[in-house]
């Protein structure tokens, strides 16, 4: 499985709408901008099907170094972004779970 980047999916969307690759990119920009400025603001991105993006507070805790058990380190809390996949990319992934168990087990 190899990663899909930005300009992946641009050129996609440029073969698939037949729109110019410089066009996709100026709006695949201004979406990923209003994105990153509505979770700026604390904002919820509700995404019908494809799922949820949700700023979250995590909580300050303890952990401690793998090298120095002896000493508790203090994790403070800080902001992150959660993400809820919505009906068709669990499902989805559901597929993809199924595949990758089936080629699991015919290698074993």
């Amino acid at each position: 499985m190899s990663n899909l980047t930005k300009r992946d999916l641009v050129v996609r969307i440029s073969n698939e709408t037949g729109m110019v690759q410089k066009d996709v990119m100026k709006i695949v920009q201004r979406l990923l901008n209003s994105f990153a400025e509505s979770m700026g603001k604390g904002q919820t991105i509700e995404l019908r099907n494809f799922g949820v993006f949700e700023v979250k507070l995590r909580k300050a805790r303890v952990g401690r170094n793998p090298n120095r058990p002896e000493k508790d380190i203090t994790i403070p809390a800080r902001i992150v972004i959660k993400f809820k996949p919505g009906k068709e990319v669990k499902a989805r992934l559901q597929n993809l779970t199924q595949d990758i168990a089936t080629k699991e087990s015919a290698k074993a």
